[in-house]
């Protein structure tokens, strides 16, 4: 992997150190309806739960006049969410929580004619990494065990993950390339799905984030075997890192809010506001340390600073993975 590559898809623990957020101006704007919070992928993955973790805070704490209403699209990799929100006639109340398909997809699709950078910044929430999984059924209770295993299927091995040159194909891909294997791979619209699937034993090893593991491996139906992080997982303290076995990959999903091109600055700096509260409130500091997501406070230049260098090396990313 170039050092171009490596960028911000390779984040450093250094910039993963929680910054304090700075508190919006106050102002006098305020929705009028219910608020679109459309979600970037299908019901009970990453994204879904953080999506409605963030709106019971805000409910809890009554910190909207209307609600946040969720709706998952998770449809074509993501570029039904981010049709849906680019084309509202309603962008003050329409908001989008975001993965590294907000990259991706349109990248993969550029007949969407999406540019995100027409996209509003409102809030950066944190980072996910990824780790293998297998079931517990498998016997499989390390890395190599899992090479052995995929090798002797000879292209019959069944791995599940949310879409098609999305997040959790590009990390199956590098570790494919990286050690020669051919894994039979079935994309999903969400990463709850991948979960459930690989706990009833219709595919054979997942990549899911922790958190949308963290149940069924609680319920001792999943082994995890190696983290794609830059260090070892606070919740996984037993499991080697990719980097640790000699390969200088890390890769995660960045868990984001933006909301809809042609939002007003007023919108914007109520919703602004409203995810710098509940980022700094105890519950969701607490849900970062119990998902194992790490915390990346942006402004909004830095976010869309953060979204150019994204895309680029996303682009080198697919590029040297053949998608």
């Amino acid at each position: 992997m170039t050092k171009t590559m490596r960028g911000l898809v390779q984040m450093s623990c250094a910039a993963l150190i929680a910054m304090s957020p700075m508190a919006a101006f106050a102002q006098d704007w305020e929705p009028r309806r219910p608020i679109d919070f459309t979600i970037m992928a299908g019901p009970g993955g990453g994204a879904d739960q953080i999506a409605r973790f963030i709106q019971s805070v805000a409910e809890q704490y009554d910190m909207t006049n209307r609600p946040l209403v969720p709706t998952n699209r998770g449809g074509g990799s993501g570029a039904e969410a981010l049709i849906h929100v680019s084309s509202t006639s309603d962008p003050d109340h329409t908001i989008l929580v975001t993965l590294n398909s907000f990259f991706t997809t349109p990248l993969r699709q550029e007949n969407l004619g999406i540019d995100i950078q027409t996209f509003t910044p409102v809030a950066m929430m944190g980072v996910d990494p990824f780790v293998l999984w297998v079931h517990t059924d498998s016997g499989i209770t390390n890395f190599e065990q899992f090479l052995q295993q995929v090798r002797s299927m000879d292209g019959e091995f069944v791995m599940g993950g949310t879409g098609t040159g999305q997040e959790d194909s590009i990390v199956i891909a590098f570790m494919s390339g990286a050690y020669d294997l051919d894994i039979n791979y079935i994309p999903y619209d969400g990463g709850g799905a991948v979960a459930r699937d690989l706990a009833g034993q219709q595919i054979m090893a997942t990549v899911n984030n922790p958190a949308e593991a963290k149940g069924f491996y609680e319920a001792g139906q999943f082994v995890p075997l190696v983290a794609f992080s830059d260090e070892r997982l606070p919740a996984y303290p037993d499991v080697p890192t990719m980097r640790e076995m000699g390969h200088d990959f890390s890769y995660y999903n960045q868990r984001a809010v933006v909301g809809a091109p042609g939002m007003s600055d007023e919108a914007a700096a109520y919703y602004a506001d409203l995810f710098t509260r509940i980022y700094e409130s105890d519950e969701w500091q607490a849900y970062l340390e119990s998902e194992s997501l790490s915390p990346l406070w942006m402004n909004a230049d830095e976010q869309r600073a953060y979204w150019a260098t994204q895309v680029e090396s996303h682009r080198e990313l697919l590029a040297s993975l053949g998608e």
